[in-house]
């Protein structure tokens, strides 16, 4: 297993009115976190939140191209995000244990904190298609290139895992420095990874290796 140091570009916030970060997710021109009671659009270059749709958003959050996704509770809703409007419900895996929360391959990818266990979901449904275990708590997921992340926070420690996504085998691994937690977990596609920083309020922009 490779492992080194996160490097951390950029960190945004905290941000008024917003005590936590949960889900993040990106739409390729904003970062969408959630924090409670409300979605926040963030531009991750000028660093402000563009815009707010008042919705449950108490863990992760996924973008499929058109739809946002985001756990409330027990269940997991599609939102239009041009009007906020809840489209669809289904129910989250964990009963309310879930976490991280990512698009791929057509399907959903819903981290399950305590268990250790990242579940693919079928978007309609809500079935679980397969489960993937791990050796750490999972708070955030995301998919890039082919690569599967997971976020973990757990007895103090934070770091950012690349997994394999058959045997749930920790292939590279990125040390959060001391202090520093992750709440939600999303790729910009490019070099960066989109990081929720918990109860301090605020997220961080992190630096994705390559191969």
């Amino acid at each position: 297993m490779k492992r080194s140091a996160a490097e951390i570009l950029r960190e945004y916030g905290p941000f008024p009115d917003i005590d936590r970060v949960h889900g993040v997710t990106y739409d390729g021109q904003q970062v969408w976190f959630a924090a409670g009671d409300r979605l926040n659009a963030l531009d991750p270059e000028g660093g402000a939140v563009r815009r707010s749709i008042e919705v449950a958003a108490h863990a992760g959050t996924a973008y499929d191209g058109r739809h946002l996704y985001q756990i409330a509770e027990d269940r997991i809703q599609k939102l239009d995000p041009a009007t906020g409007r809840v489209l669809s419900t289904i129910p989250a895996p964990a009963g309310g244990a879930d976490s991280g929360l990512a698009w791929a391959e057509g399907t959903l990818w819903v981290g399950e904190y305590r268990a250790r266990k990242i579940h693919q979901v079928d978007p309609d449904t809500g079935a679980i298609l397969r489960s993937i275990e791990t050796n750490r708590f999972v708070t955030g997921v995301t998919w890039v290139d082919g690569e599967l992340w997971h976020g973990t926070w757990e007895g103090g420690e934070s770091d950012l895992r690349h997994i394999d996504p058959r045997t749930g085998t920790v292939l590279e691994q990125l040390d959060m420095p001391a202090g520093t937690g992750i709440s939600g977990l999303e790729s910009d596609g490019g070099d960066r990874f989109f990081c929720g920083g918990g109860d301090s309020g605020t997220l961080r922009a992190v630096r994705r290796p390559r191969p």
